[in-house]
């Protein structure tokens, strides 16, 4: 027996997530991938991807320094990036230990780099704000670092990236391209790459992967269709995408009850029978990542048949009306989200119909929700 015998599980399918990369290797073209695996990889656990991926990823970004030295101390020797940079100074002597390649995002960071006066110079990669006001160089900053940097001998070579805040919305990318051709035009030393291209990017926009002047080599940062998910749900399904799921939550019916019209469910009494109704409670609520605030008529897929969630969320369970669904039963499982054909409920799906995306249900997975590793 597993060590958690409460009848919840999410399983990880490491094929699809080979598939997904193989997808975006595909987009790229001649560009080369950084596999996004910040925040535990999405909520897919940090070595379980890599693991995954140790074969066919070109390089690994993600923002915490403890997960690039595990990932060193896994045995990882492709190229990491972290997103951003370092956060103290007295991160750089490790930073330099387990050749990781720092995003430099502020003068402070630049300066700090320059005072460190490390043993070897260290490759790294300037962030430039071109329009999401967020994290970056602006235009007057830029030119200062770069010649900083120069000057200094602290780096083995430079290479530069922005992040784009609406290539998955109608207004695109191009603002920002062309305030990043205005922000590199001219440049006395190109850069040894260039790293456009979110998710987003990559699947619709293929100007993002143009080379670094003179020939350097383009990185794209495929993240969120790794897992699966679209970023441009629900317009556009992963399934279209030609993406396949990594995480499915599922969980086991532990009770079956039936109710007469005009009897409530769960707290509050947020859903009210209009008829006699069948009722399966599952074993899963909020506690275990599941959103609180989904409403009823959120979708679950038990035996290949869609049924709707009725009333609140709980802790540790929710409700699914099983009117017309006889032959489910105690220990049947119910897909909350991912699955395959037929017993399918998108992560997206769910996320929109819960006011909230993708990202945030992965992310959000519970540590006491045991992974299985499935091919």
């Amino acid at each position: 027996m597993s060590l958690s015998a409460r009848p919840i599980r999410a399983r990880f399918d490491a094929a699809a997530l080979r598939h997904n990369h193989a997808v975006a290797r595909r987009h790229a073209g001649a560009a080369r991938l950084w596999s996004v695996v910040k925040a535990n990889a999405y909520g897919h656990g940090l070595l379980r991807v890599a693991t995954a991926l140790r074969e066919v990823a070109d390089g690994f970004a993600l923002l915490e320094l403890e997960g690039a030295i595990a990932l060193r101390e896994a045995g990882f020797r492709q190229p990491i990036l972290l997103l951003e940079g370092f956060y103290r100074p007295a991160e750089l002597p490790l930073i330099a230990r387990y050749q990781l390649i720092p995003a430099l995002h502020c003068a402070d960071q630049v300066g700090a780099l320059v005072a460190a006066r490390l043993p070897q110079p260290l490759p790294v990669v300037l962030k430039l704000n071109t329009g999401m006001n967020r994290l970056g160089l602006d235009p007057g900053e830029f030119p200062l670092a770069l010649e900083r940097l120069a000057a200094s001998g602290a780096t083995s070579e430079i290479s530069l990236m922005t992040h784009f805040a609406c290539a998955d919305e109608p207004a695109g990318i191009a603002a920002q391209m062309q305030r990043l051709q205005a922000m590199t035009a001219g440049l006395r030393l190109p850069p040894r790459s260039l790293s456009l291209a979110n998710s987003a990017a990559l699947l619709r926009y293929p100007e993002s992967l143009q080379p670094a002047e003179g020939g350097g080599e383009n990185w794209a940062r495929p993240g969120l269709m790794l897992y699966g998910a679209s970023p441009f749900a629900p317009a556009q399904s992963a399934a279209v995408l030609d993406l396949r799921p990594v995480m499915t939550l599922e969980a086991d019916l532990v009770a079956v009850r039936e109710i007469a019209a005009g009897e409530a469910v769960g707290y509050g009494g947020a859903f009210v029978a209009e008829h006699p109704t069948r009722i399966g409670i599952v074993a899963c609520g909020y506690a275990d990542g599941y959103p609180r605030h989904a409403p009823s008529g959120t979708p679950v897929a038990i035996k290949g048949r869609r049924v709707p969630l009725i009333g609140r969320v709980s802790m540790d369970k929710l409700c699914v009306d099983l009117t017309g669904c006889e032959k489910v039963g105690v220990g049947d499982t119910a897909t909350l989200w991912g699955g395959m054909a037929g017993n399918d409920v998108p992560v997206e799906e769910v996320a929109a119909t819960a006011g909230t995306i993708a990202y945030e249900l992965m992310c959000g997975l519970a540590a006491r929700v045991p992974v299985l590793d499935t091919e």
